[in-house]
């Protein structure tokens, strides 16, 4: 079987795969990448492919699939207290010009 046959995966393996690659291809992953990404998910989730050979009835590991979404905080926590705490500065300074401007356009 050459590389990149699909024909011993199962057609939920597929789906999964479909589904997860359309995930990345939101969030702005190339095609390529994110199809990659995606079978390398189904892989590390089920083994591989399952239509034939032993191990068909082993455990499905949920947890690449669940994985993604854990690393969201980096960009934050590798800025500098100071960093942090002048954004939040400038944020509460929109919200209250914004709330000064809303008050003073408001007829209540």
């Amino acid at each position: 079987m050459p590389r990149g046959d699909k024909s011993s995966y199962t057609d939920k393996q597929k789906r999964q795969a479909k589904h997860i690659e359309e995930g990345y291809r939101e969030r702005g992953v190339a095609p390529d990448e994110a199809e990659a990404r995606a079978w390398a998910t189904v892989n590390k989730m089920t083994g591989g492919g399952k239509k034939s050979g032993s191990g068909r009835d082993k455990a499905v590991n949920k947890a690449p699939a669940k994985k993604g979404g854990r690393a969201g905080g980096a960009a934050a926590a590798s800025r500098t207290a100071a960093e942090r705490s002048a954004s939040a500065k400038k944020a509460a300074a929109t919200r209250a010009r914004k709330a000064a401007k809303k008050k003073l356009g408001s007829p209540d």
